[in-house]
């Protein structure tokens, strides 16, 4: 078994209104929009809901994961919600944060503390990240596309940085 039948995560082929939706979130305004508020509007739909839905599932059929790293600068957890790529039996995360020059604050703080606890629909799993080879960075890239329009929108529009993938391994029990 691994980190995705753990969690039971699963992406669901997206209906023709949530594809429509992704193209709109995907777009160069409906990214800079959703960036703003999304992560609020996220916690208040998984807190309503006992972290059975997040708003990316509802309106555009993405399930999210929480990822909860350690603050490089303050030591303190800091959550995440974010879509994850299943590949092979585990999961990996690509950092475009909405196509923004930015590199986002998850992906400095894996970098800095590679642990962190994932959880998913009330299952919390601890993980190690690690920094994804080239190989399987071009493979979780292809299979992000299949899985959320956007990452390649977002890929052709991040200039000036690197983008990050991690690939999410089971820390051992």
């Amino acid at each position: 078994m691994g980190l995705a039948e753990d969690l039971d995560y699963r992406v669901r082929p997206a209906t023709a209104v949530q594809r429509a939706a992704q193209a709109v979130v995907a777009s160069r305004a409906g990214s800079r929009l959703v960036s703003r508020f999304l992560p609020p509007l996220d916690t208040g739909v998984q807190r309503l809901t006992h972290h059975r839905h997040s708003a990316p599932s509802l309106i555009v059929g993405l399930p999210v994961l929480d990822v909860t790293t350690t603050g490089r600068r303050s030591g303190l957890a800091r959550t995440s919600h974010l879509i994850a790529i299943p590949y092979g039996s585990t999961l990996a995360l690509v950092g475009t944060n909405f196509g923004r020059r930015e590199t986002p604050a998850w992906v400095l703080n894996l970098e800095a503390q590679p642990r962190a606890t994932v959880s998913y629909r009330g299952t919390t799993v601890e993980v190690v990240a690690r920094p994804a080879s080239d190989e399987e960075l071009a493979e979780v890239l292809t299979l992000s596309e299949r899985v959320y329009v956007g990452y390649r929108r977002y890929q052709n529009r991040i200039t000036g940085r690197r983008l990050r993938v991690f690939v999410l391994e089971p820390v051992p029990t």
